[in-house]
C-alpha cells in the first residue's frame, strides 16, 4: 500500500526504534504532525523553543548512546535549530534533525518561512539532505540514521519540502544502506597497535588521556580494564568524564584550562603520551610549542581527520575506541617486556607529590555559599549517580571540578561551541532517557535564562528536574577573565535586574527555593532530592567573588596554572 511522505516519515521512525522525537509544529511540517497524531507510535515532545528541540535531542542522545530527533519547521523553526545542531557537531553527538521545507515549485523564490537550511548548517552538520522525491524519502532516512550513529558521531539534518510530506509512494522500511563515499574505518591497524603497545611498555614516565571518544564509543569498560592493567595515571577532557571512574587512585582528575595540577604537570613532564577519543582542543593544550615538550605520542581515533590536526603524533591509530583498546590488550598478554616497576614507581611518586598541593582546595565559608561546596554535596548526597547536565561557564566548571563521575553517560555538557542555555532541555531529553533517575541541572542565573521556558515542558510531561542555580549575580566566567586580564573592568557582565527566580518556578507550577546561607545549603538538596514527582528550582546565593581554579591563561603553557588565592605561594611561580 502506498503511503504519503509524511506517513513515511512516522513509520520509518517506528521502525528504526526512535522513542521520542522533540519538536515544535509549524506550517511546512502539518502532514508530519497530523500523520503522527493519526499513526502514533512515537512520542512527540512539544518543547516550547526550537533550540531547545535540538538540545533535548542531544541530551536524549548522549545519555543513552542512541540518536536524538528533532522535528522544526521551515524558516524562523529551522535558523532557531542550529546552535542546537553546531553544539552537537562540536561534540560528536549523533542527532537526526528533520526540518520541514516550503514546496520545491517554491524553492529559490524567497517563498514565505523559506531559508536554505541546506546552505546554513552544512559548516556545522555531519552531513545533510534535501529530499525532493517522496520515493526516496525512506532510504534518505536510512542514510541519515547510520551517518549520524556511524564513525565519529555528529548531527544529520533532513530537509523535506512540504509537498513531498504530501506525495505517495510505496514504503518498505530499508534495513541497511550502502554509501560509497562513506565507509568509517572500525578495525585498526595491527602494526600501529603494536607499535603503541611497545611504545607504553618502555615509557618511564607514561600518561594516558582520554577525550569523550571513549564515552561514545561505549569504551569505558575497556579502558578501565586496560589502565588498571598497566598501572598507568590517566586524566579526562571535560568530555570525557566518566569514561574512566573519578573515585580510581589512577585518575588525576580533568586536565586543560581547569585541570588539576597533577594532570597538568603530568601531561608535561611525561615520556609517553597516549591519546584516546580526543583531539588536542585548545582548552587541553594551552600554547602549542610548551605542550607536552618531551613526550612520544600515541593518537587513537575513529576519525582519521583528528589525527595529527593539532599536534603532531609518532603513532597514528585509526580505529573504533573500543576494538583499539581490545587489541592492545591483547597485545600486552603476549608482549615479551614488562613495565618498568621502578620508573614506574618513581613517575608515581612524582605524581602523588603534586596530588597532595590539593589544587581544588578552597576556603570555606560560614557567611557565604561556596559553590564548590554545593556541589560536593550534591555528589554525596546523590552517591555520584546523578546524571547532571550544566549550561556554560563557572558553574560548568566547579560541577566538572567537584562531582566525580565513576560511570559514562551522567556528565552532558555543552564542550566545544560552549552553548548557555543547554542545560535545562538538555535536562529533560536526559529525563525522558531515564525516567526514575535523578537529573540535575546545574547552571547559573544567565544561562538558565537563555531557554527558561522550557519550565513550560517540564510541567506538561511531569519531568522531576532538579534545577541548582549557582547565582553570583555576574556573568561569571566573563567577570572571572575581566578580573584576571582587563584589570576588573566589569563591562556589561553585571546581572543588576535578575527576577526572582521562587516566584517564576512557582508561576510554571514548579517549586521554587532561595537559599543563602551556607548552614542550609544540605538540607534545601535533601529537600529537593525527596520530592521524586516535581521540578524544584534552588536558587542558591553565592559567593560574588568565587573564581574557578586553577586556571591556565591565554598564552601560557598547560603546566603554567593560576592557583586560588588561598593557595598563593604557588602563584609566585608565574609571577
Amino acid at each position: 500500500m502506498e503511503l504519503t511522505g509524511a506517513d513515511i516519515l512516522v513509520q520509518f521512525l517506528q521502525d528504526e526504534g526512535v522513542e521520542f522525537v522533540f519538536g515544535y509544529p509549524g506550517g511546512a511540517v502539518l502532514h508530519i504532525y497530523d500523520a503522527l497524531y493519526q499513526r502514533g507510535g512515537v512520542e512527540h515532545v512539544l518543547v516550547r523553543h526550537e533550540q531547545a528541540a535540538t538540545h533535548a535531542a542531544d541530551g536524549y542522545a548522549r545519555a543513552t548512546g542512541k540518536p536524538g530527533v528533532a522535528l522544526v519547521t521551515s524558516g524562523p523553526g529551522a535558523t532557531n535549530a542550529v546552535t542546537g545542531i553546531a553544539t552537537a557537531h562540536m561534540d560528536s553527538i549523533p542527532m537526526v534533525v528533520i526540518t520541514g521545507q516550503v514546496a520545491t515549485p517554491l524553492i529559490g523564490n524567497d517563498a514565505f518561512q523559506e531559508v536554505d537550511i541546506v546552505g546554513i548548517s552544512r559548516p556545522c552538520v555531519k552531513h545533510n539532505f534535501l529530499v525532493k522525491d517522496v520515493k526516496d524519502l525512506a532510504v534518505t532516512l536510512k542514510k541519515a540514521f547510520y551517518i549520524a550513529n556511524s564513525g565519529r558521531p555528529g548531527p544529520v539534518v533532513v530537509d523535506i519540502p512540504k509537498d513531498v510530506t504530501a506525495a505517495k509512494a510505496h514504503y518498505e522500511y530499508p534495513q541497511s544502506v550502502a554509501i560509497r563515499s562513506y565507509n568509517p574505518v572500525s578495525k585498526p591497524h595491527s602494526g600501529q597497535v603494536r607499535k603503541a603497545v611497545n611504545m607504553l611498555l618502555r615509557a618511564r614516565r607514561p600518561m594516558i588521556y582520554t577525550g569523550g571518544g571513549v564515552v561514545l564509543g561505549n569504551a569505558s569498560e575497556e579502558l578501565t580494564q586496560m589502565v588498571r592493567q598497566l598501572g598507568f595515571p590517566i586524566t579526562n577532557t571535560l568530555m570525557g568524564l566518566g569514561a574512566y571512574p573519578a573515585s580510581d587512585p589512577q585518575f588525576l582528575g580533568m586536565l586543560g584550562m581547569h585541570g588539576t595540577m597533577e594532570a597538568n604537570m603530568a601531561m608535561h613532564e611525561c615520556d609517553v603520551l597516549m591519546a584516546i577519543g580526543a583531539r588536542f582542543d585548545d582548552r587541553v593544550t594551552g600554547e602549542l610549542d610548551k605542550f607536552s615538550p618531551s613526550a612520544k605520542i600515541i593518537h587513537v581515533d575513529v576519525d582519521p581527520a583528528s589525527i595529527a590536526k593539532n599536534v603532531p603524533v609518532d603513532v597514528p591509530i585509526v580505529g573504533e575506541v573500543g576494538e583499539v583498546l581490545k587489541q592492545c590488550m591483547t597485545e600486552l598478554d603476549q608482549a615479551d617486556r614488562k613495565v618498568d616497576p621502578e620508573a614506574l614507581s618513581a613517575w608515581w611518586s612524582q605524581i602523588d607529590d603534586w596530588r597532595s598541593q590539593q589544587c581544588l582546595a578552597y576556603e570555606a565559608s560560614d557567611e557565604f555559599i561556596k559553590p564548590q561546596m554545593v556541589l560536593e554535596t550534591l555528589h554525596r548526597l546523590t552517591n555520584g549517580d546523578a546524571c547532571v547536565t550544566t549550561d556554560v561557564g563557572q558553574h560548568q566548571m566547579w560541577a566538572a571540578q567537584y562531582y566525580g563521575f565513576d560511570k559514562p553517560r551522567r556528565w552532558l555538557t555543552s564542550g566545544g561551541l560552549g552553548t548557555m542555555g543547554f542545560g535545562l532541555p538538555a535536562a529533560m531529553g536526559a529525563q525522558f532517557a531515564n525516567r526514575d533517575s535523578t537529573v540535575a541541572c546545574v547552571t547559573g542565573e544567565a544561562s538558565i535564562q537563555m531557554c527558561i521556558q522550557e519550565l513550560s515542558t517540564c510541567l506538561q510531561y511531569d519531568l522531576p528536574i532538579k534545577v541548582i542555580n549557582l547565582n553570583n549575580r555576574y556573568l561569571g566566567m566573563v567577570r572571572q577573565w575581566q578580573e584576571f586580564q582587563y584589570k576588573s573592568r566589569y563591562s556589561h557582565s553585571y546581572m543588576d535586574a535578575l527576577p526572582d527566580f521562587v516566584a517564576l518556578a512557582e508561576a510554571y507550577g514548579h517549586v521554587g527555593m532561595r537559599i543563602d546561607n551556607p548552614a542550609d545549603v544540605e538540607g534545601a538538596l535533601k529537600e529537593a532530592l525527596a520530592m521524586k514527582d516535581r521540578l524544584v528550582f534552588m536558587d542558591f546565593i553565592t559567593d560574588q567573588n568565587e573564581n574557578v581554579y586553577p586556571m591556565v591563561e591565554a598564552g601560557r603553557g598547560h603546566h603554567e596554572m593560576r592557583y586560588s588565592p588561598y593557595q598563593s605561594f604557588r602563584n609566585q611561580e608565574l609571577a
